[in-house]
């Protein structure tokens, strides 16, 4: 037992304390830049209508928000399924608790890659698993597990092979497959400079916490998605500056 006076406090009480609100912290850090902050900011809203409500005697609006807060737990299952999903699987793969060791050499070589490919319009999307798996993924492509380098991912994406229409799959500093299928995006504005190649890795980043690497064949821009947002024209700089922060977020 603490005391300090005025005020007492058990050992198990400040424990407790500590565990929820890292809880919460992690959590915050797993919806932070996502659509799930939004969403979250508009429960609160609805929370607090339905205090002043009460406060001020306005019967009939405190009906309605007693009764849509009292399934509270479903409505956020409904509106925060694919957060949740992508959260609980962030926490089994380890994500939760652990940060993965930055790969400078990983970097060099795709940042040099795209670049070549980039300046000769060469159309390319290249996806770095993180923490969550994507085995399903590369399942649909080409087993490789090669070692990564710029002249076997300028060969992959040459418009001559079979396999430069999908993506390149770099695992645990391994190019792992390539010519994979990703899942599109869904929920995005429709924008005329998203080809399916842009739509593909802002899809694969929206269920996992991969980064994707896309080379436009139309305008010879390098963009990176993350976490469902695509970042665009990116030059070497900004390239490795936005690959670097997303592998150590």
């Amino acid at each position: 037992m603490i005391d300090f006076g005025w005020f007492q406090i058990s050992w198990r009480e400040v424990v407790d304390i500590a565990l929820v609100a890292f809880i919460f912290y992690r959590l915050i850090l797993l919806i932070r830049g996502t659509r799930a902050v939004s969403v979250f900011w508009g429960l609160v809203l609805v929370v607090v209508v339905y205090y002043l409500s009460g406060q001020f005697g306005l019967l009939t609006l405190n009906w309605l928000l007693a009764n849509f807060l009292g399934s509270i737990f479903l409505v956020v299952i409904i509106l925060f399924q694919r957060d949740i999903r992508n959260a609980l699987s962030q926490v089994g793969a380890g994500r939760f608790w652990r940060r993965p060791p930055l790969q400078d050499d990983i970097f060099t070589q795709v940042v040099a890659a795209v670049l070549s490919m980039a300046s000769k319009r060469v159309g390319a999307l290249v996806v770095i698993e993180k923490n969550v798996p994507l085995g399903d993924i590369m399942e649909r492509g080409v087993e490789l597990d090669a070692k990564i380098s710029t002249d076997l991912l300028r060969t992959i994406f040459d418009t001559a092979t079979p396999l430069h229409d999908g993506a390149a799959v770099i695992r645990a500093g391994r190019l792992a497959a390539a010519g994979c299928i990703l899942p599109l995006a869904v929920g995005i504005r429709r924008k005329a400079s998203f080809g399916t190649r842009h739509r593909a890795a802002i899809g694969v980043t929206q269920e996992t916490d991969a980064i994707a690497v896309v080379v436009s064949e139309e305008r010879g821009e390098i963009s990176v998605a993350i976490g469902g947002r695509l970042t665009a024209a990116l030059d070497e700089v900004r390239l490795k500056r936005v690959l670097r922060r997303a592998w150590e977020k």
